[in-house]
């Protein structure tokens, strides 16, 4: 399955910076308010060391991360819902995402004025769901008129609905996200097809400057305290530094880290929230070809893990040969895995676990 992100933030709080560092797409940066015309797609490859670990034993001709599609959509501003500043066009362009990546300027710079005159990612958070809530809240109403209709017509289910839309209409006017909205999950199933902005995970980005890019500062702080009540990640960003990190090669990139005092770069952190947000998982196949990890969501079973490879293997499923992750590498070949009884044969009802290694018997 095709994981898709879309970075969301004020204008000049450094998204293109942090998107560029991310993606294989490099798209072009300005201090200029609104300079964007248009939002830019760009493909991330999921940091998974396991792949290189599994290739070393297995040597095939090429290895082939899960990868995240990015959508980096041209900043914000107050009003932006209405159609100020780029206007309510790209809000639609991350309608279609999993998840939002929120990014928050955290640094200061003389040279990059800040459209609202000062720096306060607090403030700026508050900015941008407000934008959000806005078009949600339309969306919202519209679809409330359309199931009027039906109610006035006796529609027993329309009623049921018109009651939940009310519920998401008074929460979003009292500024509350649709994620936070007090529902059961079969109610929400109502404003699905809506696709609705602040009903998405978030994850949020404190981009900072290069002294501030292992402890944070007190930007980083208030965003922390401004979101303490919310199970949400939130993730500090050199994005400056991050850029220069993304030209270098390997080994120059393992130097650079840690003088600056870094363990990896904040792009691989960045895509792990990103996973344990939508609550996604890696599963392995390997063979002379490729070495290759595929993304599913946690708990689905293994007809539909190889449905994510290709339609035709979930229709005609029939069995799937697992290998843990741990017992290939201790072991060093399929051969010692099943001489230590550790292969496993799995039918429909297995559930996929985090780094299975997985060949798929199959019929069409």
């Amino acid at each position: 399955m095709a994981l898709n992100c879309g970075i969301i933030g004020l204008t000049n709080t450094g998204k293109t910076t942090i998107f560029n560092c991310m993606s294989n797409t490099k798209a072009e940066s300005s201090t200029y308010a609104f300079s964007a015309t248009k939002s830019n797609k760009g493909i991330v490859e999921v940091p998974d060391p396991r792949l290189y670990k599994i290739n070393e034993l297995i040597k095939s001709d090429k290895v082939i991360p899960a990868t995240v599609e990015i959508v980096d959509v041209p900043g914000l501003a107050k009003g932006s819902s209405q159609g100020e500043g780029v206007g309510n066009k790209f809000l639609a362009d991350i309608q279609q995402t999993d998840a939002l990546i929120h990014v928050l300027r955290c640094f200061d710079d003389e040279n990059l004025p800040h459209i609202e005159g000062s720096i306060d990612p607090a403030r700026d958070l508050e900015i941008v769901d407000f934008e959000l809530q806005v078009r949600d809240l339309d969306l919202i109403e519209r679809k409330m008129e359309r199931v009027k209709k039906l109610v006035s017509v006796g529609d027993t289910t329309a009623k049921k609905d018109l009651k939940i839309l009310e519920v998401y209409k008074n929460h979003l006017e009292n500024f509350g996200n649709a994620r936070t909205v007090p529902l059961e999950d079969d109610d929400r199933k109502v404003v699905h097809d809506l696709q609705l902005l602040t009903e998405k995970p978030v994850i949020y980005v404190c981009n900072v400057d290069d002294a501030s890019a292992v402890n944070g500062n007190d930007y980083t702080k208030q965003v922390k305290a401004a979101l303490k009540d919310e199970n949400i990640d939130v993730i500090v960003i050199a994005g400056e530094l991050e850029a220069e990190i993304s030209e270098l090669d390997a080994t120059d990139r393992i130097d650079f880290l840690q003088d600056a005092g870094l363990k990896e770069p904040g792009v691989n952190k960045l895509v792990r929230a990103a996973y344990h947000t939508l609550n996604l998982q890696s599963f392995f196949t390997a063979g002379p070809k490729e070495v290759r990890a595929w993304t599913i969501k946690k708990g689905m079973k293994a007809p539909e893990a190889a449905g994510v490879i290709h339609s035709d293997l979930e229709r005609g499923f029939i069995r799937s040969e697992v290998m843990k992750y741990n017992d290939f590498i201790e072991l060093g070949s399929e051969l010692a895995v099943k001489n230590a009884g550790k292969f496993h044969v799995e039918g429909k009802n297995y559930i996929v676990e985090d780094g299975d290694i997985m060949h798929i018997r199959f019929n069409v």
